[in-house]
């Protein structure tokens, strides 16, 4: 019996020590470092919003500290540069939107592919876009606001809230479909094109609803449409895009986690599922929707065909119209 005991525990002993490098492996991060989880985008927006849930549960799910960081300029190019250069260890994450995606086909300074010098971790959210205008304008419908700029396209303008923004794409569709030739005006975010607007020194505005809706519900703009395919339960007085008179007219803008290209699957995989975890929370789900984003839960396969497909909507519309990176 002693030396049945005796081999049953070196047996034991034996297990544990092959079981031990797979358990170490898994355990190794995050262990005792901060995570860095930079936003190329200002404080206030939705982009940092879903940056600070997202480093707010890498906190409390791991134990890790994690920090956002709010690196911004060069529409979104300074944050993402931070990332591309940093090690691949699962200790600097990237929480940006849809411009992190086609950056590379609007601004000269990217030099960069997405799909190829990052690794995706997770889609965590999405949003409609809203076309607004300015209150001060008498125009009440997307039709009039057509005809106006097109009879005189001078006193009109596009506010822009970032060059390769969900809003900047589909400015550039809708000036394409509709024929209105106006100049656009590039801003720093959305906030300051807003307030723009809001003063009357710009006139229209494309962007997602999470920043415009609230203005245009106390008066501040006026909604023409929303660019999905029926009405939002959250502004069901705001006409479709299509309602307005652009049928099929639909764009979102939406948020994720990348990361520098490199960094372990095993890493993605954890920060994926945990992302799933968090936007199936009805708690998550019901503040999310209060902030008119759309909670997203796809597996890193599902994100990357996403992603692909959104690049190359992107690159149609951008040769159609001839346009060259600024």
């Amino acid at each position: 019996m002693n030396r049945r005991h005796l081999l049953a525990s070196a047996a034991a002993g034996t297990l544990g020590l092959l079981a031990a490098p797979a358990v170490q492996a898994q355990d190794a991060w995050p262990r005792g470092r901060p995570i860095r989880v930079i936003c190329p985008w200002p404080p206030g927006a939705a982009n940092d919003a879903l940056a600070r849930l997202t480093a707010a549960r890498l906190q409390e799910k791991l134990g890790a500290t994690a920090v956002v960081e709010n690196r911004t300029g060069g529409a979104g190019l300074i944050g993402t540069n931070a990332v591309l250069q940093a090690a691949p260890d699962g200790y600097t994450l990237l929480a940006s939107a849809f411009n992190t995606a086609v950056m590379p086909l609007v601004l000269r300074g990217a030099n960069f592919d997405p799909q190829r010098d990052l690794e995706v971790m997770a889609r965590t959210a999405a949003a409609p876009l809203v076309m607004v205008m300015s209150a001060q304008r008498p125009q009440r419908t997307l039709a009039e606001v057509i005809a106006a700029a097109k009879e005189r396209p001078r006193e009109w303008n596009f506010a822009l809230s970032s060059l390769g923004s969900a809003g900047h794409l589909a400015t550039i569709e809708f000036l394409r479909r509709s024929g209105v030739q106006i100049d656009t005006v590039t801003y720093r975010g959305t906030q300051p094109a807003l307030t723009d607007l809001m003063g009357g020194n710009a006139q229209l505005l494309i962007d997602p609803s999470f920043a415009l809706l609230p203005a245009a519900a106390d008066g501040r703009v006026r909604a023409l449409g929303i660019a999905t395919a029926g009405r939002s339960s959250l502004a069901p007085d705001v006409p479709t895009m299509g309602e307005a008179g652009l049928p099929g007219y639909q764009f979102q803008s939406w948020y994720g986690v990348w990361a520098p290209k490199g960094t372990p699957a095993e890493i993605n995989q954890r920060v994926n599922a945990l992302m799933q975890e968090t936007m199936r929370e009805p708690a998550i789900v019901e503040r999310l929707k209060s902030q008119i984003l759309e909670p997203v839960t796809e597996t890193i396969e599902e994100t990357r065909r996403f992603i692909a497909g959104e690049i190359n909507r992107a690159t149609e519309l951008l040769r159609s119209v001839s346009y060259q990176p600024e």
